[in-house]
């Protein structure tokens, strides 16, 4: 039986802050086996994100809030052991849809644990730190899976793929908003710090744009403009969120905080969801 500390430290429900990647690619997908799907669902929600934030934890050891948990516990040797069984078990069954998808998915464990691993650590390096999260969970992510659940050979969209690392790039430094002090004790430099609180809105609000204008070129070139302006209803309570926020911190920096940051990251993360979900049933039942 797992302590309960491990659990907690192994945050399944931060997955749904990562999930709007998976419908995004399957949602670009012209074919896709649903089997598959479900296997690369429960491989990156089950087992590949926890392991990860599991080993965030047990490298980082924080004492202060972290995405999910206002008051992490202390964690064990046995949450280390935990997320290496994890991420075994999601390579093994990645073989099973298919060589390629098991060699990206090892890619962004390798990453994943580099960016928290003290002997690198690459998270201590804004820039670095930054784009390893963008590369890792929008890019690489977006890659493997539309690989992973494809029904036969099929080339990746490159747009929509730049497009998902620019999703995650707006949304990441948000995020780190609240933890600049945090960070600042444990050697860390972060994105969110080397831009301040005011300036992690106003680059984050330049990426998002950058998103859906690459979003809305492509859905033009493709005759699917319908598919974005439905989106783009979908994305309305984030930027109408995040506009009043913003205005809230201008006034007030300790507006910044960890209640207000994970509000922000719940609605993102269902809109967008929800979003994404939508195309996919619109474009399979069209």
């Amino acid at each position: 039986m797992l302590h309960l500390s491990t659990i907690r430290l192994l945050r399944f429900p931060f997955s749904f802050f990562l999930m709007p990647v998976f419908w995004f690619a399957l949602s670009m997908h012209d074919q896709f086996d649903a089997g598959k799907a479900i296997l690369l669902f429960f491989i990156l929600h089950l087992l590949v994100y926890p392991s990860s934030n599991g080993y965030n934890s047990y490298m980082d050891r924080d004492t202060d809030s972290i995405g999910g948990i206002e008051k992490p516990p202390e964690p064990l040797k046995e949450l280390f052991i935990v997320s290496v069984a994890m991420d075994l078990l999601a390579i093994i069954l990645a073989l099973q849809l298919s060589g390629i998808t098991a060699i990206l998915l090892s890619v962004y464990i390798i990453f994943s644990r580099l960016y928290s691993y003290r002997g690198v650590r690459l998270k201590q390096y804004p820039v670095t730190g930054y784009l390893t999260v963008v590369f890792n969970q929008g890019t690489l992510v977006f890659a493997l899976i539309y690989l992973g659940v494809s029904a036969e050979a099929s080339a990746i969209p490159v747009l929509p793929m730049i497009a998902a690392a620019l999703l995650i790039g707006g949304f990441y430094p948000i995020t780190q908003i609240y933890q600049h002090d945090s960070d600042k004790k444990d050697g860390v430099n972060t994105i969110s710090m080397l831009l301040g609180i005011k300036g992690t809105f106003i680059f984050c609000a330049i990426v998002y744009s950058g998103a859906f204008s690459l979003l809305f070129f492509y859905f033009k070139i493709t005759n699917q403009l319908n598919l974005f302006f439905i989106l783009q209803a979908f994305f309305l309570p984030v930027i109408l969120y995040f506009i009043n926020w913003a205005i809230q911190v201008w006034k007030d920096p300790l507006k910044a905080g960890f209640h207000q940051t994970m509000k922000m990251n719940w609605v993102a993360s269902a809109c967008s969801n929800a979003g994404f979900i939508t195309l996919l049933i619109l474009k399979y039942l069209g």
